[in-house]
């Protein structure tokens, strides 16, 4: 049985990919530079999800307006405990929330159908004062997965879910160090 809450990623020894979904303005722009730059808004909380089924059912699988793009964001492991150090959960107080530089909330992990399932995902909201490490420190690589997110969608709605899930990455509970999982977890 899964844990209700524990972080499952793509990851290795150096680095974890956690996905957001854009607009193509921002997405094409990031591309271009390999790193976030204009019109990414330097300016407001970034949220960043190793949950790729949880992104899927946020962005609808690349449908919604203005997350028609879908992008591996490969961080460093440093710069990932590096934020899970900061964090504070929405949870929390809401004048310790709004002082924290980093948001962390917790929701149902998704199936490929959308429905919700009986553990949680983590989200992580890089906020304004570390946007630009995160952007400029942090990240190692980004890649369009746009085109592998529409065949896995085209594949669920037409009865094909098994091989949709060919598709997707391949994710494993992360290793979290204990200091770390005391500031992230519900209920501690």
């Amino acid at each position: 049985m899964t844990p209700q809450h524990q972080i499952r990623a793509d990851y290795d020894a150096h680095t974890i990919v956690v996905y957001q979904a854009y607009s193509p303005a921002i997405a094409d722009a990031a591309l271009r530079a390999g790193r976030f730059v204009a019109p990414f808004s330097f300016h407001r909380m970034t949220w960043i999800k190793p949950s790729f089924m949880w992104l899927m059912h946020r962005s609808n699988w690349a449908r919604k307006p203005g997350q028609e793009r879908v992008l591996a964001v490969r961080i460093t492991r440093e710069g990932w405990e590096e934020a899970l150090s900061q964090a504070v959960l929405t949870t929390a107080d809401p004048a310790t929330v709004a002082q924290a530089a980093v948001h962390v909330q917790w929701d149902p992990e998704r199936s490929p159908r959308g429905a919700a399932l009986n553990h949680y995902s983590i989200q992580v909201g890089i906020g304004r004062r570390l946007i630009r490490t995160f952007t400029d420190d942090w990240i190692v690589s980004l890649t369009d997965l746009t085109p592998q997110v529409r065949k896995a969608s085209t594949l669920i709605q037409t009865g094909h879910t098994a091989k949709a899930q060919r598709l997707f990455p391949a994710e494993r509970t992360y290793p979290i160090p204990q200091t770390l999982r005391d500031v992230v977890s519900p209920g501690r």
